[in-house]
């Protein structure tokens, strides 16, 4: 990967600003969590492998060298912790709307996998760090399938990549259309407190509303109609008889009704 290249073409006041690039660590997310309070707001960490890289409700994320785009953000934004949670609708957002910028047919999994042709191609992980009721710092970890043609076979229904799709995308590209648009996104959730945009973003490149989903909790499977999104982020799904509930990412999934969404 081109570092330089992407140094020399981003555009943005401090999301990437400084760069630590790695050949290859444990997990962009778990060093990340190690340097951040040493490093400032916007610091970005890429590497070109992860050995031990994970997803949320600790799934494993294959990341293999040279195939993907493997990062992670350390924030210090001056916000309440319970709005911390937030964040990762808005780098959705910005992952979602950069994808289509460049031609792909993106989709958002509520609320933190991007899609494509109804397979996944992005993860996303957040994680918060606290003192006394005070964000000390968030890690915003997205790994993203750009090269990879293979895929074990546990997974293979479920995900994809970007060229496995048929299209092929630097990944130096596919990292500035990301970390500008995060950084115009974030601004306005965090200086002006305006969600508008997250909102409008995640409802238009939404995969499941308007769909029939299964949310999963603690093993059990249920079929919903999702409605919506509201403004806290959650989900707004409906029961057969007609019930409207608000479903918090927290510990669920969100599966389709005949596959992966």
């Amino acid at each position: 990967m081109d570092i330089q290249r992407i140094k020399n073409n981003l555009e943005t006041d401090f999301i990437g600003q400084n760069i630590l690039y790695l050949d290859t660590v444990d997990s962009t997310n778990m060093y990340a969590k190690e340097i951040a309070k040493d490093n400032t707001h916007g610091t970005l960490i890429i590497s070109e492998e992860q050995t031990a890289g994970k997803g949320r409700l600790g799934k494993n994320w294959t990341s293999n060298s040279g195939e993907g785009i493997w990062m992670s953000l350390i924030l210090k934004p001056e916000i309440k912790i319970q709005n911390a949670p937030f964040l990762t609708l808005v780098a959705g957002a910005a992952v979602a709307k950069s994808l289509n910028s460049l031609g792909l047919e993106a989709l958002i999994k509520w609320p933190n996998d991007i899609t494509l042709n109804s397979k996944k191609i992005c993860g996303i992980l957040t994680e918060l760090s606290a003192e006394n009721e005070s964000v000390s710092y968030i890690v915003l970890g997205m790994g993203i399938n750009v090269n990879t043609l293979n895929f074990e076979e546990e997974i293979s229904a479920k995900a994809t990549s970007i060229l496995k799709e048929g299209y092929k995308i630097d990944r130096e590209i596919i990292i500035l259309y990301i970390l500008e648009e995060f950084e115009k996104i974030y601004k306005n959730y965090v200086n002006a407190c305006d969600k508008h945009e997250t909102l409008a973003l995640n409802r238009r490149f939404s995969a499941i509303i308007g769909k029939n989903v299964n949310i999963i909790e603690s093993g059990v499977r249920k079929l919903k109609k999702c409605l919506d999104i509201n403004e806290d982020g959650n989900l707004l799904v409906q029961d057969e008889d007609g019930t409207i509930t608000e479903v918090n990412s927290g510990e669920v999934s969100v599966r389709g009704e005949g596959g992966y969404v």
